[in-house]
């Protein structure tokens, strides 16, 4: 059975975190390792959800850019033709990409995938809606 503890730890030690706080870890999802001449990042939310209040979770999310900046039917019909692993949502005032697994018997590859496939959906999807790659 995997922790968020023993989730957090994974994360601290094969990710560039930039922030941390309880619950929640903040990381620079670096693209240049898979492709050297690649200076895209995306940062990425690693968080703690308890459901019903016993069963934990991780939630994976990025944001892309201010809601108000973008045509929402556009983009959620394009993420509905071209993403199979996430979702979207608004929180607060940013559009972001969102994908959560429960963290009993959690494979670290049911982590990892998830987390490069949102990662690279979401700065694809911010180059095309939002013109840039400042998340």
């Amino acid at each position: 059975m995997v922790t968020w503890g023993d989730l957090a730890a994974y994360v601290r030690d094969q990710y560039d975190v930039i922030s941390e706080q309880d619950g929640e870890i903040r990381i620079l999802f670096d693209f240049q390792h898979l492709n050297e001449e690649d200076e895209r990042t995306q940062v990425i939310i690693v968080a703690r959800e308890v459901l019903d209040r016993k069963h934990e979770w991780v939630q994976i999310a990025t944001p892309m850019g201010l809601a108000e900046k973008v045509d929402l039917r556009e983009l959620l019909a394009e993420i509905g033709r071209s993403s199979i692993a996430c979702g979207a949502a608004i929180m607060g005032e940013h559009v972001v990409l969102r994908h959560s697994l429960p963290l009993q018997d959690l494979d670290i590859h049911e982590f990892t995938e998830p987390l490069a496939l949102l990662s690279g959906t979401a700065d694809t999807l911010e180059e095309q809606f939002f013109g840039g790659d400042d998340y």
